[in-house]
């Protein structure tokens, strides 16, 4: 079998394209092998592969945590069967040909998706839906502003964010990203450049947004904390700029606005069988019409291109390695 496999923490230069064993030949008795039809790549994987995830692994390892495909083998009482197409988002392992999943983290495939379509509304998606739905508590007719709106989780936060009713301000770093970004149905799209905030409270004719997307961090938030209206929600995502910001409290008190932290992978963690009801969420938005946009597409043995790809800006949306 073939794989991806991390031999140091040095990102995308690290991976080693090479033989493995089946997991169907050393799996155990509880497990569901799969044949992997497309797997996700994502930051927290090339974070990973720096060294700079808050799971830190020794190598080697394969990564990747979001996979799609076909049954191939699994236990006789399991409710999954062989030949039948599932999804996971779960422990690593999905950067090859094939991957073993206990049960309990697949759920089946809808039949009008393909396996990257799958991967695609996996980590990002149920991890917006998180975001807004049950940290951010949003609201249908409220306003949205995200930042950093082009990558994969900026993509999965407008569409929902769309999909629950509210309005939404896109902003966007990468010039050319900006037709892709009103594709997804956003209702404005502003360069993330100089005097980014006065184009925001012009948009929102000075009252603000209710919530703040921010998966960047660095120096934006700052600003970002100042386009929250009143009672406005800053949700924390993630530090794509590099940089962790900090906040003076007394600024939250005075304008009556809260910083909220969002761990989706710490909080499905602490409170198991909590998943369920975040993939049921974004299942019932898919049911409703929600698609997202096609992924870039590499092949397996190409993963380091694509994590360099993703690494250097060059994706809109998600990337996907196929088999």
């Amino acid at each position: 079998m073939k794989a991806l496999v991390a031999q140091e923490l040095t990102g995308p230069a690290g991976l080693v394209y090479t033989d493995l064993k089946d997991p169907a030949d050393v799996a155990g008795d509880d497990a569901v092998v799969v044949d992997v039809g497309a797997a996700g790549v994502s930051f927290p994987d090339l974070l990973l592969l720096r060294g700079e995830y808050q799971l830190r692994l020794d190598p080697p390892f394969v990564p990747g945590m979001e996979v799609a495909g076909v049954v191939r083998s699994a236990p006789y009482e399991s409710e999954f069967k062989a030949g039948q197409r599932v999804t996971a988002l779960s422990a690593l392992g999905a950067w090859a040909q094939r991957v073993a999943v206990t049960p309990d983290n697949l759920m089946p495939t809808p039949d009008d998706l393909s396996d990257a379509e799958s991967v695609a509304l996996l980590g990002n998606y149920q991890t917006m839906y998180f975001a807004l739905a049950k940290r951010g508590a949003l609201r249908p007719g409220e306003t949205v502003l995200v930042l950093g709106s082009a990558g994969g989780v900026g993509t999965a936060a407008v569409q929902i964010a769309k999909a629950l009713g509210a309005r939404v301000i896109a902003m966007v770093h990468r010039p050319h990203a900006i037709e892709f970004v009103e594709s997804l149905g956003a209702d404005v799209v502003l360069p993330l450049t100089e005097g980014w905030l006065k184009a925001v409270q012009e948009a929102t004719d000075g009252r603000g947004v209710d919530l703040v997307v921010d998966p960047i961090g660095g120096d934006a938030f700052d600003d970002a904390i100042r386009a929250l209206a009143v009672e406005g929600r800053l949700l924390v995502i993630g530090f794509a700029a590099g940089g962790i910001p900090t906040v003076k409290v007394n600024r939250l008190l005075l304008r009556n606005v809260a910083v909220i932290g969002v761990g989706y992978g710490e909080y499905v963690n602490r409170r198991p069988g909590s998943q369920s009801v975040f993939e049921f969420g974004v299942a019932q938005l898919v049911k409703a019409g929600l698609r997202p946009p096609p992924p870039m597409r590499f092949p397996l043995a190409e993963g380091a291109k694509a994590l360099q790809t993703l690494a250097d800006g060059g994706v809109l949306g998600k990337v996907v390695l196929e088999p």
